[in-house]
């Protein structure tokens, strides 16, 4: 089960009684150890809900799940191989233990780490008792309680192992080791640990389950589709589940005092905390340290979101429809960007980007005059035409502007701040950068996933440019062709291969999946609408497995795309 077995009172080793030798100074200075972690284990609980707000955790989890289906059967084994290694190197277990069940659900979650938590005490105790005894014997001295145990053990057999699984006198790890200097037969030890284990497991992956559900609907804002009942008796359930572990481990630790001699309550003196030096400096040093690096995390995560969700990928939105057609709305002309599209832009959409620096009267006069759109008088189409076009023909002179620079060979090349969250381009009166336009401008205010064909960031990994400019009254036909063009492309963006039963998409679909989720059930309903092989198969319940294809970042350029 890992490190989420550890036993609570490790906390106040080292806190010796006010009659001990000793005290005093040192039982002060323990005392204040103490606070220390409890309050940087408050503050880095503060800072990483300010963080988890504000980073596209939905994104971070759907990318982690797209590793394991890539992996098909072999994802839980693939898990659980890696957690067993991390026990038996003593890696705390407690985060990949909630991990699993964020990423498998709790049936799941508890099947694969039940399986890799008894495999990785399996494999430390054959490792104790057979490879390395004379190096863990030399641990056990460290422990004093150890001895207790292993006279215990050799009366109780593996019942005391159980007890030590629901209530830990050692770290995980170090006691599976231990655990295998004692005379309880290796059977015995592992159905025991594996029943002993269970309970953790089990709270653990419920709080992995219910966290996923919770953090996708703060951080993204979408509807869960759980009502209040439900919501309700989830938690309740949860919180029934921790009450009956936390019963059955007095009762147990009760019962282990007994057998082993040891007073394990919380409240009893022990002869471990009767030395002050027993109080870690690293432990706590290590602790405000973390607490003060999230703390600050979570200031930028509040103060500065767009920087945190530069490093960490697109935030996630809810889009909305936040305007209705307006059949007598005004109407704004672009066809200075149609001169543009149709002299620099070839059939395959690679640009002439030498040829427009030379001349870019045009596109300059056509940026310029979007700043005059008469945005209030125009409908729900206008304005999302007006935004693609804008979005399509600013990055092309943001590209003119920057590539005759010394190192400058696409748009990654560009300075972070130069680029897309840079707050220099006028769209009817309003100074915005190319990262608001899209994600503040036309993600939250319009139900269209399929923009993400239209928009363009100069780079051969993006849909094409058009030869024509986007026009609220071609606008949903327009789209249509540049999704269809993009599933039916067969190399940049979509590849599928039917008889492998493997789907390569654009990543597009990775860093937006909330987007086309929030339309279709998932990625490949979505996909299919446009492909009509994938929706015959689909259809005749032959689903694909989806792999991501390389984004291509280089200049989509005539050379590039000829």
């Amino acid at each position: 089960m890992g490190e989420q077995a550890t036993n609570f009172n490790g906390m106040t080793c080292g806190i010796g009684s006010r009659d001990a030798p000793g005290a005093g100074r040192g039982f002060d200075r323990a005392r204040l150890a103490m606070w220390v972690r409890i309050v940087s284990a408050v503050l880095i609980v503060l800072g990483l809900l300010a963080v988890v707000r504000t980073l596209p955790l939905a994104a971070g989890i759907t990318w982690l799940e797209d590793w394991l289906e890539g992996l098909g059967l072999w994802a839980p084994l693939a898990f659980a191989a890696i957690y067993v290694v991390a026990a038996v190197l003593f890696v705390p277990g407690g985060a990949l233990t909630i991990l699993a069940g964020v990423l498998f659900g709790l049936l799941w979650g508890v099947v694969t780490v039940s399986l890799a938590s008894t495999t990785a005490a399996a494999v430390a105790f054959l490792i104790g008792r057979y490879l390395a005894r004379d190096a863990v014997r030399a641990q056990a001295e460290q422990y004093p309680k150890f001895g207790a145990v292993d006279r215990a053990i050799g009366e109780g057999g593996w019942k005391i192992v159980l007890m030590l699984r629901l209530v830990p006198l050692f770290p995980f790890s170090t006691g599976n080791y231990l655990l295998g200097l004692t005379p309880v037969r290796f059977w015995g030890y592992v159905l025991a640990s594996w029943i002993g284990m269970l309970p953790g497991t089990f709270v653990f992956i419920y709080l992995g389950h219910v966290g996923r559900r919770s953090a996708e609907a703060v951080a993204a804002g979408v509807d869960t589709g759980m009502d209040p009942l439900e919501w309700a008796l989830m938690i309740g359930g949860g919180v029934v589940a921790i009450g009956v572990v936390v019963y059955i481990t007095r009762l147990v630790r009760r019962k282990l005092a007994e057998q082993t001699d040891l007073d394990t309550a919380d409240e009893a003196p022990s002869r471990e905390r009767e030395a002050p030096a027993a109080v870690k400096p690293g432990v706590t040093v290590g602790l405000a340290g973390a607490a003060v690096l999230m703390i600050g995390l979570g200031a930028c995560a509040t103060v500065v979101p767009d920087w945190v969700n530069r490093w960490f990928g697109p935030p996630a939105v809810v889009m909305v429809e936040a305007y209705e057609q307006k059949p007598d709305g005004a109407v704004f002309d672009h066809s200075l960007f149609a001169s543009v599209l149709e002299q620099y832009v070839n059939e395959a959409g690679g640009v002439d980007y030498a040829g427009l620096a030379e001349n870019p009267d045009d596109l300059l006069a056509y940026n310029a005059s979007l700043a005059d759109a008469p945005w209030e008088e125009m409908g729900r189409n206008e304005k999302l035409a007006l935004l693609l076009n804008a979005y399509n023909s600013f990055t092309l002179e943001l590209m003119i502007d920057w590539l005759p620079r010394d190192g400058i060979e696409g748009i990654r090349d560009i300075p972070a701040s130069e680029r897309w969250e840079a707050e220099r381009w006028n769209v009817a009166g309003n100074v915005w950068s190319l990262d608001q336009i899209e994600h503040e401008q036309i993600r939250q205010h319009f139900i269209e996933p399929d923009y993400h064909w239209a928009a363009v960031c100069a780079a051969v990994g993006c849909p094409p440019l058009r030869l024509e400019p986007y026009t609220g009254e071609q606008l949903d036909e327009q789209l249509r062709e540049q999704a269809r063009l993009v599933h039916t492309d067969g190399t940049r963006w979509f590849q599928y291969d039917r008889d492998a039963g493997v789907l390569h998409l654009t990543p597009l679909y990775r860093w937006y999946r909330g987007d086309f989720e929030q339309v279709k059930p998932d990625i490949l309903t979505y996909a299919a609408q446009y492909n009509d092989a994938l929706a015959a198969d689909i259809e005749a319940g032959r689903r694909p497995s989806v792999q991501w294809l390389d984004y291509d970042w280089s200049l989509n350029d005539q050379e590039a795309l000829p």
